[in-house]
């Protein structure tokens, strides 16, 4: 049994410092114009892992949580149990089922084939009328068929999407109605301003984060009252042929809304799969499909281009656009695309493996994928089922990232690849975030095709990009250069994403192989981040150590976020979380646009983290993160933590070699007096000692040890703080 630990593992300081308002944070939010779904998703995924699963890690009881009280037991559970929670979410359903960001259900592989094979009485069985179209009964059917294996009735107006376009822009054209939470009809974008672009690594970042819901929210059953039945391989919600039986009282998933929301997440994402594998595979001139069981890339390559323009047309009024007309605009193969999509169909495979009954969520799957409500694999039929589906499609992804991306002479993935002449040429750049993500996605693909003839070769590949990445991308100091190109060398530049991504990656490399040179890398690397990036008076990072303007997108922010978790759950770093709880507050609860959640806001900022209630946001804006938002060190004070309590000042004021501090205490205590610069960085310790009450005085000399420039001084006592700035000429 799990130990409930709010102080064990975390400085009591730390958690002090942490409970800060985004009120005062001094982000500003600069683009709110462009969503980019792969960003986006991305970040969902990080938070997401960064919730729930990392607070039951930490020994968290998360049933002591209410999201109505911020910051209780602590500002770390609350921010990992509810905040990280509540903005995964948030971005899942936005984009799933609300935005219409992407191609619609009812013209999916599944539904069309159906639809093909349904008698012509099948227009206008589940709508009002017959209208030429069996599609729109046929998903109506599904959803309902859904809907009652969960006890559930199912949103109305909700845009189910298999395929997600790369870009939008997310301010509402309408207002938002006051049933918004079961209606989602005022909660769509405006069609006209999206980015009609299908793109792999948009699509398997969503593919990732409905793998991450699904897999909570189908992993248990419940009965007509919502309680829980445990899963055993006994109690089922279904008959003995595997059809569902409404006659046990044990329904899909860990309650209601779960079950229902789990089986279209997977509905949704098998579609997703089945359309990329059918109608996105590129062979150099035209799309197509491509067959995983007979796929061999050393006699043609089929892979999954950058860019393809969609063109789409009305059907009729009530229906969505219907897909017309696909066309390749960026013939490249990019590395992030195709982990990206890897990701989500490893972990689907994971989820839908017959094989697997290691725990009561594996159990309960069986449930969903035994012929009703999805196939079951054709290990068990004969017949290839979604099982098979996501294990052909991981195959066909990792031998096309092998073939395209993995340069053998240099040991080293490429960014970008593509086709000439039929045969592939790769780029001679590798980025360290694309190098880190790898890394992570190399891991999960030697864990699920273990005792298949690829065995081993992801964690050769994993050794020999790891190896590259410290040798070749990591700095004399420790930090990590953007990108290297084969030939000339690294770049000049460093960054926030470039060491964090090393940092994940080289983490889960050492899960792979149980190196401790890459452990030891990796430790390396997360210290030399909190050292130099992380301003622990403003808990926020630098994203760039050269520039006094810190830069945030839902990617960096995405990528800072893994690495934290990372570092306490595989380096054991007890600090992370109090870091990361920090940050989350400062930049991540700033980004945050709205809210809309029964375990959230309920309006007027009902759980007082300063984030607007949807149909309170001025600007119309859905419960997504800014695209941009920056921090500027140079003009943002000091964290307001230390407002000020006591008197504090100097004299002369600007200074040259020395200044006197005076400060008035109000009783004898214990005293603090330090020097910060104006990134926040402590210069050095002044005094630390005991004085009395009544005006006290400390001389700071700076004579050759300190630049001239703008400085802090921070006085911090058991009765009151205070902050100074002063000036060295």
């Amino acid at each position: 049994m799990k130990k409930k630990i709010y102080f064990g593992l975390i400085p009591v300081l730390m958690i002090l410092l942490v409970s800060i308002s985004t009120g005062f944070s001094q982000i500003k939010i600069t683009n709110t114009t462009d969503y980019r779904t792969m960003e986006q998703m991305l970040l969902a995924n990080e938070i997401n892992e960064s919730g729930e699963p990392w607070a039951e890690a930490l020994g968290y009881n998360l049933d002591d949580l209410d999201p109505m009280v911020p910051n209780q037991p602590d500002s770390i559970s609350y921010t990992l149990g509810i905040e990280a929670y509540e903005y995964s979410r948030y971005q899942l359903g936005t984009v799933i089922s609300r935005s219409g960001i992407g191609l619609h259900m009812m013209w999916s592989p599944m539904i069309m084939q159906m639809a093909s094979m349904a008698p012509e009485a099948m227009d206008g069985k589940f709508t009002p009328s017959s209208n030429g179209f069996k599609e729109d009964d046929v998903l109506v059917g599904m959803i309902m068929q859904l809907g009652r294996a969960a006890h559930f009735k199912p949103f109305k107006n909700p845009w189910p999407q298999f395929a997600e376009f790369i870009q939008g822009d997310p301010h509402l054209p309408q207002d938002i109605a006051g049933d918004f939470a079961t209606d989602f009809k005022t909660l769509r974008w405006d069609r006209s301003k999206m980015v009609k672009t299908l793109n792999l690594g948009a699509m398997g970042q969503a593919l990732m984060k409905q793998y991450l819901w699904a897999q909570d929210m189908l992993g248990s059953f419940h009965d007509e009252n919502e309680d829980e039945v445990v899963p055993d391989g006994v109690s089922t919600p279904d008959s003995t042929n595997g059809k569902f039986d409404p006659s046990n009282n044990i329904f899909i998933g860990g309650d209601n809304a779960d079950g229902f929301i789990g089986q279209v997440l997977t509905a949704e994402s098998i579609n997703k799969v089945l359309f990329t594998i059918n109608k996105l595979a590129f062979d150099g001139t035209s799309l197509g499909g491509v067959n995983p069981a007979t796929y061999n890339p050393a006699e043609g390559i089929k892979y999954f281009p950058h860019k393809i323009a969609i063109t789409e047309g009305a059907v009729l009024t009530g229906l969505p656009p219907k897909l017309n007309g696909m066309e390749v605009t960026d013939k490249s193969s990019y590395l992030f695309d195709q982990i990206s999509f890897l990701w989500g169909t490893l972990n689907f495979r994971n989820m839908m493996n017959p094989a697997d009954s290691s725990d009561e969520a594996h159990i309960a799957y069986k449930s969903v994928f035994d012929g009703d409500p999805f196939p079951a694999s054709m290990s068990q039929t004969g017949v290839p089922g979604p099982f098979d589906l996501m294990m052909g499609a991981s195959k066909v992804l990792f031998m096309n990232i092998a073939a395209m991306h993995f340069d053998p002479d240099n040991k080293t993935f490429v960014d970008i690849s593509g086709l000439e002449n039929g045969a592939v040429k790769r780029g001679n750049v590798i980025s360290a975030v694309s190098a880190g993500y790898a890394l992570v996605i190399l891991k999960k693909m030697e864990e699920e095709f273990k005792g298949t003839p690829i065995e081993g070769k992801p964690t050769q590949m994993a050794m020999a990009q790891a190896t590259f990445l410290v040798n070749n991308l990591k700095a004399d100091n420790g930090d990590y250069y953007n990108f290297f190109k084969i030939g000339d060398g690294h770049s000049e530049g460093t960054s926030l994403s470039a060491i964090s991504a090393a940092i994940r990656g080289l983490y889960a490399v050492y899960e792979l192989t149980g190196n401790s040179n890459f452990l030891d890398e990796a430790n390396n690397a997360y210290k030399f981040l909190i050292s130099n990036y992380y301003i622990p008076s403003k808990h926020i990072f630098k994203t760039n150590l050269k520039n006094n303007e810190a830069v945030f997108t839902p990617f960096n922010v995405a990528v800072v976020t893994g690495a934290l978790r990372e570092a306490n759950l595989v380096g054991n770093f007890d600090n992370s979380p109090a870091i990361y709880t920090g940050f989350s507050k400062t930049v991540i609860n700033s980004m945050q646009l709205s809210e809309a959640g029964p375990t959230g806001e309920k309006g007027g900022d009902s759980d007082g983290d300063g984030i607007p209630f949807i149909p309170e946001q001025a600007d119309r804006l859905p419960p997504v993160l800014a695209n941009e938002a920056v921090y500027d060190f140079l003009s943002a004070t000091f964290d307001p933590v230390f407002a000020q309590q006591l008197s504090l000042t100097n004299s002369p004021n600007p200074f040259t070699n020395e200044t006197m501090i005076s400060f008035d205490l109000n009783e004898d205590t214990d005293v603090n007096l330090s020097l910060y610069d104006i990134n926040g960085m402590k210069i050095k310790t002044i005094a630390n000692y005991k004085f009395s009450k009544g005006v006290n005085k400390v001389k700071l000399s700076t004579l050759n040890t300190i630049p001239p420039g703008i400085y802090f001084v921070k006085l911090i006592t058991a009765t009151g703080n205070a902050i100074h700035k002063l000036i060295v000429e």
